[in-house]
């Protein structure tokens, strides 16, 4: 069973696999009339199910249509729809989906309702988000990297902020793409020791390091991501903004990185707040890129999933 769960949890090869097949499947749509569906449809026949227990706009968005270019159909639920985990449990969950659909997808809050899923369906199931990872994210960025800048493997990437889901799968991308990764941000909001040491034991040279612009010296990538949670008080982001703020990626920062690195952010941003429009409108920046990345990077996951 292909189950697509965290990017550590991968073969790297599989994984090289994938980028490869996103970027030919990318390159194979720009001769394409916008809105066409893919010249082979893998996915006919085939029934997506796409959980969100947590409110989204480019998962749903990019895995509802990547579903519908390969040929496939997809069946949107949430979980107010389902009561996932409280009116039925979450293994009789997968266990009766598993006789509907062909593909769960989920973006949920506790890791543990994903692993479950994985556990007692016989069908595969991909993590579209956890609080604790977000690995079709950071194989959006690797694409996107690689078509700007050639191989990831030896560069050194630099997050800057908070060390939450989307720095845990960067780290675990480090070990299986064998790129470097430095982490700049408040001692209280340091990725998880686990993934740091999972990262160093593939090899990756990880770094923490407070001082925003040493750490970005050098830097072929920098990466942010909001500071605050929709589901944060407004106490807790007051005090998390006036921890962070030495961390905002602006012009000066940017400076400090090598002439051509690039900037991304997974979005949705607050601008000014964890980097300036500035940046995310300048030359360097790739986030849109990234977003359309979703797309391409899911349908190789999905694919690699099912086997076709």
């Amino acid at each position: 069973m292909n189950h697509f769960l965290d990017i550590h949890k991968t073969d790297a090869g599989a994984l090289r696999t994938m980028i490869d097949q996103a970027a030919a499947m990318k390159q194979a749509r720009r001769d394409r009339p916008k809105g066409a569906p893919d010249d082979t449809q893998p996915l006919a026949g085939h029934m997506v199910a796409l959980i969100f227990e947590k409110p989204s706009t480019r998962t749903r968005v990019s895995f509802d249509v990547g579903v519908r270019q390969m040929g496939g159909q997809t069946m949107v639920l949430s979980g107010s729809d389902m009561q996932l985990g409280h009116g039925e449990t979450i293994a009789d969950t997968a266990r009766v989906l598993s006789r509907y659909v062909d593909l769960i997808m989920i973006r949920t809050f506790d890791e543990a309702v994903l692993t479950e899923m994985a556990e007692y369906a016989d069908v595969p199931v991909i993590n579209g988000l956890t609080d604790r990872t977000h690995p079709c994210q950071i194989m959006a960025d690797v694409l996107t990297y690689e078509e700007h800048r050639g191989p990831i493997a030896g560069k050194k990437v630099v997050w800057t902020g908070d060390g939450n889901n989307v720095c845990s799968s960067f780290l675990h991308a480090a070990g299986q793409f064998g790129f470097d990764m430095t982490f700049t941000g408040p001692a209280q909001f340091d990725p998880e020791e686990e993934f740091v040491g999972l990262a160093r034991s593939k090899g990756s040279r990880v770094v923490i390091e407070r001082d925003a612009a040493r750490a970005v010296e050098g830097a072929d990538l920098v990466v942010a991501d909001t500071w605050v949670s929709m589901h944060d008080a407004q106490s807790a982001k007051e005090r998390r903004h006036n921890m962070l703020r030495p961390y905002q990626v602006n012009a000066e920062l940017m400076a400090h990185a090598k002439p051509d690195a690039l900037f991304m952010h997974c979005l949705p941003a607050h601008r000014e707040e964890e980097a300036t429009s500035e940046v995310m409108d300048g030359p360097n920046s790739v986030i849109f890129d990234e977003a359309e990345n979703r797309l391409h990077a899911q349908k190789a996951i999905m694919r690699w999933c099912l086997g076709v």
